[in-house]
């Protein structure tokens, strides 16, 4: 996730990005690919060649990946560097963003299962003080169709605030304060577009309706039964070590630094605060996010009837782009949203990006494959702006053509 201008471009069509030019040398890591516990050693080096490619021509200074096919290790790899000198590894902590959106989202359907809510529920029932929510349910939040305006992006005040000071702690009050007071951009339900601001009111709801903090609900009611033991809420900006070092442009034209001046920053610790609702701003492993890719993609944790909901198609048909809309669009076979998860083709997936960094986490339920992907960047690959892509989405895609031909996910 990102402030203001440029996020758009990480959830239209179907996320794909191209690839960058590079004249540097990317090491050579498809020899060692086929580690002992690979159980496919041809698909591991295929993999890795792949990687290969993506470092030299996206200009990635790490990439950590991990992929198995039915609970079967193809591979687990970390190349490139943290820092300069120190090598990215499998162990390494980054921050997931967006994957944090698909545990507060079970956490609502598993209230679901217990009786507890419905999502037809309007949340007026738990926040009447926050406008609007007397014609908004738990379900459109879940879903983004209620048409709040989003606080980040396509909101330079926001984008100027946060680029000025990205050390800075924000408040869910503060965070809502951009939008809420905003009218709604259409009728709850009758479109669709991308806003952080639904999963901060719907964190505060869940927090009213169970009468305990979103941390404490996620880690009860996902991490601990996942085993998720590397996944953990901060809503500062510490990580646990190791860290895999992020590095950023971003900050260009906010700083009003010439596109012909060299400008790499560490962007490592910017406080991630503004990202989505208190107690699910998290860091995890690239283990964690190949166990999420199966657990969400499975409906491990949710009756198949919340499952179903979760990674519903019905958006595909019923939204549109709209003027006044940043982040309003047709939604199709190559982007969906369900309840807080992405479907692409059929691929069930979350694919964050934030301060430098970008990820994802994936999963093909007819063929069980998981994909896990984080990448970081170098100088390079950001453009005269400072803006950049999600190459961790463009080199999962790759993957998953390389693994499934036939049902790989959409390009175009």
């Amino acid at each position: 996730m990102l402030p203001g201008r440029k996020i758009f471009a990480l959830i239209c069509a179907c996320g794909v990005v191209s690839a960058c030019s590079s004249s540097g040398e990317a090491e050579n890591t498809a020899q060692t690919a086929t580690a002992a516990e690979s159980s496919a050693p041809a698909q591991a080096e295929a993999i890795m060649r792949i990687v290969d490619e993506a470092r030299k021509n996206s200009h990635l200074r790490a990439v950590l990946v991990r992929v198995t096919v039915d609970g079967e290790e193809i591979v687990t790899r970390a190349v490139g560097e943290s820092m300069t000198g120190v090598p990215a590894t499998t162990d390494m902590n980054f921050r997931n963003g967006a994957v944090a959106i698909s545990y507060v989202s079970t956490v609502l359907l598993q209230l679901v299962d217990e009786g507890s809510v419905t999502l037809d529920d309007t949340v007026s029932r738990w926040l009447p003080e926050i406008p609007h929510t007397d014609r908004v349910t738990l379900g459109q939040l879940a879903q983004m169709t209620s048409g709040y305006p989003d606080y980040v992006i396509g909101n330079d005040e926001f984008a100027d605030a946060s680029y000025a000071d990205p050390f800075r702690s924000w408040t869910a009050e503060e965070l809502l304060a951009y939008a809420t007071s905003k009218p709604l951009l259409y009728e709850p339900g009758t479109n669709w577009n991308y806003a952080h601001t639904n999963y901060v009111i719907l964190g505060l709801a869940l927090e009213k309706i169970t009468g305990r903090p979103v941390a404490d609900l996620v880690q009860e009611k996902v991490l601990d039964p996942l085993g998720l033991d590397d996944t953990h809420a901060a809503q500062t900006a510490t990580m646990p070590e190791p860290v895999l070092h992020a590095f950023s442009s971003e900050r260009r034209q906010a700083l009003g630094i010439p596109p012909e001046t060299a400008f790499y920053e560490e962007s490592t610790f910017w406080n991630p605060s503004w990202t989505i609702t208190n107690g699910a701003v998290q860091t995890s492993t690239i283990f964690d996010l190949h166990d999420t890719a199966i657990a969400v993609g499975t409906g491990e944790l949710l009756s198949p009837e919340s499952y179903r909901a979760m990674i519903s198609t019905d958006l595909r048909g019923r939204t549109r782009a709209q003027p006044g809309c940043p982040t309003c669009f047709e939604q199709s076979d190559g982007y969906t949203y369900g309840l807080g998860v992405v479907i692409s083709g059929n691929w069930l997936l979350q694919n964050p990006m934030f301060a430098g960094a970008s990820a994802v986490e994936a999963y093909l339920p007819s063929k069980k494959i998981a994909i896990a992907v984080a990448t970081t960047y170098d100088p390079e690959a950001f453009d005269a702006t400072g803006g950049y892509t999600n190459q961790a989405d463009s080199l999962f895609r790759t993957i998953a053509a390389e693994l499934a031909p036939s049902d790989a996910p959409p390009t175009r």
